[in-house]
């Protein structure tokens, strides 16, 4: 790997992490393009990825901080400090809880389906490409039946469960976290901003729990020639997806969610055609 393409695949990681696309789908086919995925040692390949989503948590930290920390401390102030009964907590302290209620499916299912989901099936472009096109779909659904009535203040436990849930099909490659979640939001009648926004929000556990997990695991594998390469891909991760993070709130609260669903639906398209033309093995 070179320092170009360090770059481009820390921009797409940033981009297609938080857009509703799927960055397992298009880090996958970009490596299988550029013959950075090594058959006899794809543990490299899943390290690499493991390492530069430590970017695109660094991007959703530093642009809901204020967000997070107000929801940090209110929690614990109300929780602990002053308890208080939830109905009688502040909204930001009760975002606590559903952040944590939503991360319960995720986690759960991680924990039991552990061996699947890091299996061969990851990097199959077959499963990529349903689930990007079936997931695409299913986000249009949402769209033609969605209320988009509902703002933050208006978020229950109950939501926080489904919305989890709809985390939980993002262990899917091809699925698409920011995709699955903000499908789910718009579902219970989110509108489309506050849809995308408790998604980002709900995904900081999820993001930081897998993260910091795989790269724990991935250490061994960790090519010591390609560090400064990572590092590189780690830092135009962050700041491409501070920049996807902030350009998607803005595009939804005018804009529907189908210009992703046609995406979706077109890449999986081309995906499949390019392994029936044998440009690229499943």
């Amino acid at each position: 790997m070179n320092i170009l393409e360090a770059i481009f695949l820390g921009i797409v990681q940033g981009l297609t992490e938080f857009l509703p696309i799927s960055s397992t789908g298009h880090l996958t086919l970009s490596g299988k393009l550029m013959n950075l995925i090594s058959t006899n040692n794809p543990e490299h390949w899943t390290a690499f990825i493991a390492v530069i989503q430590l970017g695109t948590l660094l991007a959703i930290v530093i642009y809901f901080w204020k967000d997070l920390w107000r929801i940090f401390f209110s929690f614990i102030s109300e929780n602990f400090k002053n308890r208080k009964r939830f109905s009688n907590q502040n909204l930001d302290s009760q975002m606590g809880w559903y952040i944590i209620i939503g991360s319960i499916p995720v986690i759960v299912v991680g924990l039991l389906f552990k061996d699947t989901i890091e299996g061969a099936l990851t990097k199959n472009l077959y499963v990529i490409a349903g689930s990007l096109i079936t997931l695409g779909i299913i986000l249009a659904i949402a769209e033609k039946i969605g209320k988009f009535n509902k703002e933050m203040k208006d978020i229950k436990w109950y939501h926080s469960i489904i919305v989890g849930i709809g985390q939980t099909l993002a262990l899917i490659p091809g699925s698409s976290r920011s995709g699955t979640t903000i499908t789910a939001g718009l579902f219970i009648g989110l509108n489309r901003e506050t849809a995308a926004r408790f998604s980002f929000l709900l995904s900081v556990p999820a993001i930081l729990g897998s993260g910091l997990f795989e790269f724990y695991q991935a250490l061994e594998y960790i090519d010591k020639s390609q560090l400064l390469m990572m590092g590189v891909s780690t830092i135009f991760a962050a700041i491409s997806g501070y920049l996807t993070i902030e350009f998607l709130l803005r595009f939804l609260r005018k804009h529907s969610t189908f210009i992703f669903v046609y995406y979706r639906i077109i890449i999986g398209g081309v995906i499949l055609l390019l392994i029936a033309l044998n440009v690229i093995l499943p």
